[in-house]
């Protein structure tokens, strides 16, 4: 049984095809919007419908398994990198995406200056700027 398999039916969802080849699509390709996801599961399974991939991602992503970003302005992406607090960095320019490790050791993230009776148990933040290759580029047009 593969990790995949396992963490199906760790949350009660039977194993699929379609399932399994949305799950590695995403461990191979994270922060990928469905276009893509729906383009990498049709390249190894053709039959598969669009409306299947949509329906595994919703499932995928309400059991946990996926999780579903969308920085500001941008497409819904997904991930499979999940069970930790992690957060991106978006570029402003080709609007890449990379992860980013939450703060270790006291988390000044999860310590909001007024939590408004609320427990808090996770923060989004999300990062921008300008990767690499769009800053490189941006060097060498100038």
């Amino acid at each position: 049984m593969t990790d995949f398999e396992a963490q199906l039916r760790a949350v009660s969802l039977r194993v699929t095809r379609p399932r399994l080849a949305v799950l590695t699509a995403l461990h191979d390709h994270p922060h990928v919007d469905t276009e893509t996801v729906i383009a990498l599961v049709r390249a190894e399974h053709p039959t598969v419908s669009h409306q299947t991939i949509y329906d595994v991602l919703r499932a995928l992503t309400d059991t946990g398994l996926v999780r579903r970003i969308q920085p500001a302005g941008a497409t819904a992406r997904y991930e499979s990198r999940v069970g930790d607090n992690h957060h991106h960095v978006v570029c402003r320019t080709c609007g890449a995406i990379a992860d980013v490790d939450c703060a270790v050791g006291h988390t000044p993230c999860l310590t909001a200056s007024d939590d408004h009776g609320f427990v808090i148990d996770q923060a989004e933040v999300v990062y921008w700027g300008t990767c690499p290759d769009c800053a490189a580029t941006t060097r060498t047009s100038h």
